[in-house]
């Protein structure tokens, strides 16, 4: 996999631009999910509002050494049948699945959501683990009462398996 470049001069000048020309937030850095986490604490200097890490999340769960090896096996041949179409040509099958395997998400996911009680704990811990240092070096920490008064909160219920409800709610609980 080839390391993401930034040039950090650029992601400030246009924020900059959209912020006093156009009144928008800021801009916006897709596929840093390959940077190194030393690279994170740059982006709050440069005023950029969003940084796409959705890859970086799936990494964790899907390479981590918990998480079960034929759910994996059975997970990528689903992908192989199912997405066949997308295959390049020389692309090996670890670019293949790495490329495709967000699909098998929906497809999987009461398998996924359904997976013991220890084996989600370690993910959602490795997760956690990932959002707490990404929190501290994008310098967002603690930012809850600042924005409270320009965001309305809804209820909005969705059905969890009773395990991972009680877990989401202790590792939040008390956060803003």
């Amino acid at each position: 996999m080839a390391q993401v470049k930034v040039d950090f001069d650029t992601l400030q000048k246009l924020s900059i631009a959209s912020r006093t020309k156009y009144g928008m937030g800021g801009a916006v850095q897709h596929g840093a999910s390959t940077l190194p986490m030393e690279l994170f604490d740059k982006f709050p200097q440069t005023g950029t509002t969003e940084i796409h890490l959705a890859t970086e999340f799936q990494n964790i769960v899907y390479e981590h050494p918990d998480f079960p090896a034929p759910l994996k096996t059975e997970i990528y041949a689903w992908l192989k049948k199912e997405c066949a179409n997308e295959a390049k040509a020389g692309e090996s099958d670890a670019q293949f699945y790495y490329k495709t395997r967000k699909k098998a998400l929906g497809p999987f996911k009461d398998r996924l959501w359904g997976l013991p009680d220890a084996i989600r704990d370690s993910l959602t811990n490795a997760l956690a683990e990932k959002v707490d240092q990404l929190f501290k070096k994008l310098n967002i920490g603690g930012t809850g009462p600042k924005i409270k008064p320009f965001v309305k909160l809804s209820e909005t219920p969705v059905p969890q398996p009773g395990s991972a409800a009680a877990a989401a709610a202790e590792h939040f609980e008390g956060d803003d």
